[in-house]
């Protein structure tokens, strides 16, 4: 097999697009119209003649792919098989985008992460809200102390599964099978990456997951967290919920975060930033920075190649997507026993599985 080598000039040749579900067709589309003179590949289990549109070309085996050495990849094929083709590429010297959630579980991840890590390659991990300016402002406020300390915060997140893609049959799709890496908490983890981006460290996790709905799927269609974050200065430990679903049919993400001074809300469909003073009756507008579907995606890209190009890490890193995986983990574990499970443990026993 060919080595792919690291991209240092700026002129990425050769591209591979692991899976072409919904996401894959995104990052194929944005790619082209990037890097409109590379030779873009796509790697995909189904077999076909036929070239899918911004492509050059399709391989159905991994080896294949390997071979044609490509300079950076995409793994958007479902989570559970992100680690059969990311750790080959990786190790083979690629630079990797990839996608929500890293994997399913955390069985090697770090050997992902330390791969990347021997060849001085990029690892970014596709959690892309955070390039969205709204949520950037947001953080941005929170952190000028706008409302003063934080006391409590409140993250919600929900839509009706079978409306996400009305063309689709939900039950086929990834976010309704188990098989797949399915389930609101791994589908929906967004909410857990800017959370730590914003918040710090979660260091425990007391969650009940549970299927409350008629949907025909075989994995939780509603989460219920409760976070608890790395004491501050004064020794205070900020705790939050997070209500993660499949089933509500108002279409909602919100984050309203508690201060002494007021309350501030993000709004991730909107882009609307609103403030509640102390003493006030209202909330009141800061800021609308709307944004359309590709903007985060695009944005991700433009991110990814620099760090490519100026050999820089990633802004989200595999270290971070793994970050999500233990919360994910630890709330798996606290649904089953009742009790509130502390991240660290999840750390630990992460370490020792993969040495």
């Amino acid at each position: 097999m060919n080595a792919i080598h690291s991209q240092s000039s700026g002129s990425i040749t050769r591209v591979l697009v692991v899976g072409l579900g919904s996401i894959g067709k995104r990052h194929l589309r944005l790619a082209r119209e990037l890097l409109p003179d590379a030779d873009i590949r796509v790697l995909r289990h189904q077999v076909t003649d036929s070239v899918p549109e911004y492509a050059n070309g399709c391989f159905t085996k991994l080896e294949d792919a390997i071979a044609f050495a490509p300079e950076l990849a995409v793994i958007s094929s479902p989570a559970t098989f992100h680690l059969d083709s990311a750790l080959p590429l990786a190790r083979a010297g690629g630079h990797l985008l990839v996608e929500k959630p890293l994997s399913a579980t955390l069985d090697g991840v770090p050997q992902l992460i330390e791969a990347c890590q021997e060849k001085k390659t990029v690892l970014l991990t596709g959690y892309n809200l955070r390039f969205l300016p709204s949520l950037r402002q947001f953080r941005e406020l929170l952190s000028g102390n706008l409302i003063g300390n934080v006391l409590s915060m409140r993250c919600e997140i929900g839509q009706y599964l079978p409306s996400w893609r009305p063309d689709v049959d939900y039950r086929q799709c990834v976010s309704a099978r188990l098989e797949l890496g399915g389930g609101a908490l791994l589908e929906l983890s967004h909410e857990l990456d800017y959370l730590r981006w914003i918040f710090g460290e979660v260091e425990w996790v007391k969650a009940t997951l549970s299927r409350q709905s008629s949907l025909a799927i075989d994995v939780e269609d509603t989460a219920h967290l409760i976070l608890g974050f790395s004491h501050a200065a004064d020794s205070r430990q900020l705790v939050g919920t997070v209500n993660i679903d499949f089933v509500r049919h108002d279409t909602t993400r919100l984050c309203t975060v508690i201060g002494e001074r007021g309350s501030l809300r993000w709004n991730g469909l909107t882009g609307v930033v609103d403030l509640f003073e102390e003493g006030a009756k209202a909330w009141r507008e800061l800021l609308h920075l709307p944004h359309q579907r590709d903007d985060s995606y695009l944005a991700e890209w433009q991110h990814f190649l620099s760090c490519i190009n100026e050999q820089t890490p990633a802004s989200i890193s595999g270290e971070d997507g793994m970050a999500v995986l233990q919360i994910v983990e630890a709330a798996r574990q606290s649904s089953q026993s009742g009790n509130k499970v502390q991240v660290a443990s999840v750390q630990n026993k992460a370490r020792n599985i993969n040495g």
